[in-house]
């Protein structure tokens, strides 16, 4: 029996099949102690790898998405931001993400902006999405550095290959004219094939002063807009209400 077991576990590890062949001695223990059938016994095993192939995928997936730290939607205080709870519920169905519409969530700093945002690209990573997380700056560096540096390179493939690409604080800084037309060029690729969520607290009528183009504006909020639900987040600060300090201790 052990030598068959052992036989066992070397074909798993054959196979690449590394969660069967750490669970063998349990599940065989527990087969024979409830007298299941062969093909009980056979799915249970399968069903053991499948789940050991899914938690390893997510987590892959979690740490190529690069979230934040304050991703956790348990936590987002929706009412407080002007989104109602039922609204919240059916962004976090995800169906958006199926028919390639986009997100733009507007406001002033502190409104909870990122981490909405955050929060949905985690639960898409849970659902099995490929999931990109950068700042504006982020993704400006990449396409201005792809050509010529090679993780940069690999960094621009990641993005292109993503479902769900969540680009932070857009236009929070002005853009020279020839980095605005590569940002155009990127959002232009992508848009058909990828659901974009974007965070800004400039509306869409400022981002022609920030990329110093009307034209190019106009363009990138045109293919934005076109799939896109458009959120207003209000209300105060969160980092101002809850500032911290060490001198009054």
């Amino acid at each position: 029996m052990e030598n068959q077991k052992q036989q066992v576990k070397q074909l798993c590890t054959d196979f690449r099949l590394s969660a069967i062949a750490a669970d063998l001695d349990e599940i065989v223990s527990t087969a024979e102690t409830e007298g299941i059938g062969y093909l009980e016994l056979l799915s249970r095993l399968l069903k053991t790898e499948q789940l050991h192939r899914q938690q390893r995928d997510e987590s892959r997936r979690m740490k190529s998405a690069s979230l934040p730290r304050n991703s956790d939607l348990s936590l987002y205080e929706a009412k407080r931001n002007g989104l109602t709870d039922r609204r919240l519920a059916a962004l976090r169905e995800l169906n958006w993400i199926d028919q390639l519409f986009n997100l733009v969530l507007m406001g002033p700093s502190g409104t909870g902006k990122t981490m909405l945002a955050a929060g949905l690209a985690k639960d898409a990573v849970k659902a099995g999405y490929h999931v990109y997380f950068r700042t504006m700056e982020e993704i400006v560096s990449t396409l201005k550095t792809r050509d010529f540096v090679r993780s940069q390179t690999a960094e621009y493939k990641k993005m292109l290959r993503a479902n769900l690409i969540v680009i932070d604080d857009v236009m929070l800084f002005p853009l020279e004219k020839n980095v605005a037309v590569s940002f155009f060029n990127f959002i232009n690729q992508i848009y058909e094939s990828t659901s974009i969520i974007v965070t800004t607290n400039k509306k869409p009528t400022e981002w022609a002063k920030m990329l110093e183009d009307e034209v190019i504006a106009t363009a990138l909020l045109d293919r934005i807009l076109f799939r896109c639900e458009v959120i207003n987040l209000t209300g105060e600060s969160y980092r101002m209400e809850n500032r911290k300090t060490f001198l009054d201790k």
